[in-house]
């Protein structure tokens, strides 16, 4: 069976027509693997999300021992009905308290994610300095494939870090 890439490359190479297509696409949504792969993509970004609020709520609190929905609207570039928006689904999920004009609060459920993403974060960034990645572009990358790296990924990436980096 080839693979993905090998496909992609093969069809940009030749044109892809009608049929190719559809091939392509009965073998994609035909196979268990690449399927469970998908759910698990799916999966990753249906949290990254919570996962980036909770981090920053804990960022928040610890710097300036509160945290408040115009906080996080800044720091994230949105507005806060948005922000309001995903505090009540992690408000739903157990990961923080809130109340009418008080600050969020991280729940020990949230605070437990919390510092998973971080050490999570803190891992991947090691790694991709451990690489020679600049420092602005280890932060800014570590972001974004915390949230989608496995454990076992996760495991060899430290493991590696700590080898260049004792």
């Amino acid at each position: 069976m080839i693979t993905v890439v090998q496909h992609i490359i093969q069809r940009s190479c030749v044109g892809i027509d009608f049929y190719a297509r559809n091939t392509y696409y009965f073998e994609m949504t035909n196979n268990p693997t690449i399927r469970n792969e998908h759910v698990r993509t799916r999966r990753d970004h249906a949290t990254e999300l919570a996962e980036d609020y909770v981090e920053a709520i804990d960022d928040l609190i610890q710097e300036r021992s509160a945290c408040r929905v115009t906080d996080l609207a800044k720091r994230f570039g949105v507005t806060h009905v948005s922000v309001n928006r995903t505090v009540q689904r992690l408000e739903r999920d157990g990961l923080v308290k809130t109340q009418p004009y008080a600050p969020i609060e991280l729940t020990s459920k949230g605070k437990k994610l919390a510092q998973e993403c971080r050490e999570r974060h803190l891992i991947v960034y090691r790694f991709l300095r451990a690489h020679g990645i600049s420092e602005q572009n280890a932060r800014v990358d570590a972001e974004g494939i915390e949230h989608h790296v496995s454990d076992e990924t996760l495991a060899a990436m430290q493991e590696f870090a700590e080898r260049q980096n004792p």
